[in-house]
This record gives structure tokens, C-alpha cells and sequence, in this order.
């Protein structure tokens, strides 16, 4: 992991941009010894340092926890191939004409699962020996909605190192049910009631999915990308516990 450039905010953040195996990313940290990590992954069409990324961060810091964002594969900084382009020009044409663009959106999204994947296990190998984040290992977080949870449902099923998750915004699928039905840790799962791409059936059947007795629903109205405020805090406490 090389750290590129630092900075600190008016409220005592830090921000460190880096480069892992030539992933970009940005490392926040809180102004004291951070007490957890929390791995935040962006939503389709966004990146490390989109608006709500940054948002979630300084929420985090405030807690004292410390966050990781990176470009996931095709988006951010990072070039796309022909195949991201081939599913990114269908899947907005079909949503431009009303179409149905889940099944589609749902392949796309495991391709990115699998390349983003060892990319986030490879920040947990590594992150220990920069000696920025002492004594963390044992509190990781995930925190990632929509795209985000697409990727952070298999991952999360798959690292035995993150012991909480947020997710949300994304509906049932094989892969994911699948995923999902390994995942034991606490987990608190975000879902629109108008959800103009996520069916209203299937984001509740990937709650359902979840193999954790530890799991809460918070159910809003409004569409995809109209999460209420007031469940941004309140996941922050959740991580932060």
C-alpha cells in the first residue's frame, strides 16, 4: 500500500489517498486512535470520493472509527474494459426505455463482485502493516449499499475478519441468497418501500436471506437513492458497537 497524500479537515479527519496492486483508494481516520475500521463501498456509477462516500466517512471519524474507500473495477479512476462498457450501454438503454435492466444489472454486478473481492481482502492483509489503524483488526465493518452490497454480500460471507455489515438497496438474486445464507454477523439492511429498480419483493427476500438472527429491517419510503438521513447516523452507532 502506497499512501500518496495526506491532508486533514477543519474537524480533525484525515485523508489519505493511496494505491494497493493499482487499486486508488482513500483512507479516513479520526483525530485519536481509531477503535474500528469500517470498509465503506460506493453505489454503481459512483466512486471513492462521491458525495455520500465522503459523507459516510466524517459520520465514522466522528465515532472514532476509521474508514476505507475504494474505486471499484470500472468505475472512479479505474479504466473500464470492453465488458463493463458492453453492460453499462445496455443497462441504461433499457432503463432510458422503461425496461426491465435487474437480471442484466445483476450479472453485471457479480462480474464486479469477483474482481472487487481479493482487491478488499487484499486492504485487510495489508492495512496492518502501515501501522496507521493499531489495534482494529478485531472490529471491521462493512458498510455498502446497492452496488455495494451486490459486492459486500459475498464478500462479507467470505471474510471471517468483518464482524458487521450494512447493506441494502438491492434485491434478492441465486448468488447473493446464496452468499447471504453463510453471513452470521450482525447485520442492519437498508430498503426503499418505492424503490424504482429494486422490486419491493425481492429486497425483502434478501433480508430473509440472511442467515444471522442479528438482523434489522429499516424499511422508508421513497426511491432508490432516497435513503432518510437519520438512518445514516443511526448505522454509524450500529458499526460503532
Amino acid at each position: 500500500m502506497r499512501f500518496t497524500t495526506e491532508s486533514t479537515s477543519s474537524d480533525g479527519t484525515t485523508e489519505r489517498d493511496f494505491v494497493l496492486d493499482g487499486v486508488p483508494g482513500v483512507l479516513w481516520t479520526p483525530p485519536g486512535t481509531p477503535t474500528g475500521l469500517v470498509l465503506g463501498a460506493h453505489g454503481g456509477g459512483q466512486h471513492k470520493r462521491a458525495p455520500g462516500a465522503i459523507a459516510r466517512a466524517h459520520l465514522c471519524a466522528a465515532a472514532g472509527l476509521a474508514v476505507v474507500t475504494l474505486d471499484s473495477p470500472g468505475h472512479g479512476e479505474r479504466p473500464r474494459t470492453a465488458e463493463d462498457d458492453r453492460f453499462i450501454t445496455e443497462i441504461r438503454s433499457r432503463i432510458t426505455a422503461g425496461r426491465d435492466a435487474g437480471a442484466l444489472l445483476a450479472e453485471y454486478n457479480a462480474l464486479l463482485a469477483a474482481r472487487a473481492i481479493p482487491e478488499w481482502r487484499s486492504v485487510l492483509d495489508t492495512l496492518p502493516d502501515t501501522g496507521v489503524l493499531p489495534g482494529t483488526g478485531a472490529t471491521t465493518g462493512f458498510w455498502g449499499t446497492s452496488m455495494g452490497s451486490a459486492i459486500g454480500i459475498p464478500l462479507v460471507a467470505a471474510e471471517p475478519r468483518i464482524r458487521a455489515a450494512v447493506f441494502g438497496l438491492v434485491g434478492a438474486t441465486e448468488a447473493l441468497t446464496r452468499a447471504a445464507a453463510a453471513i452470521t454477523v450482525p447485520v442492519r439492511f437498508l430498503l426503499q418501500w418505492d424503490d424504482q429498480l429494486i422490486a419491493r419483493d425481492a429486497g425483502l427476500a434478501m433480508f430473509d436471506a440472511f442467515a444471522t438472527r442479528q438482523k434489522s429491517l429499516h424499511a422508508n419510503p421513497g426511491g432508490h437513492g432516497e435513503v432518510p438521513e437519520h438512518e445514516l447516523p443511526a448505522a454509524v452507532t450500529f458499526l460503532a458497537g
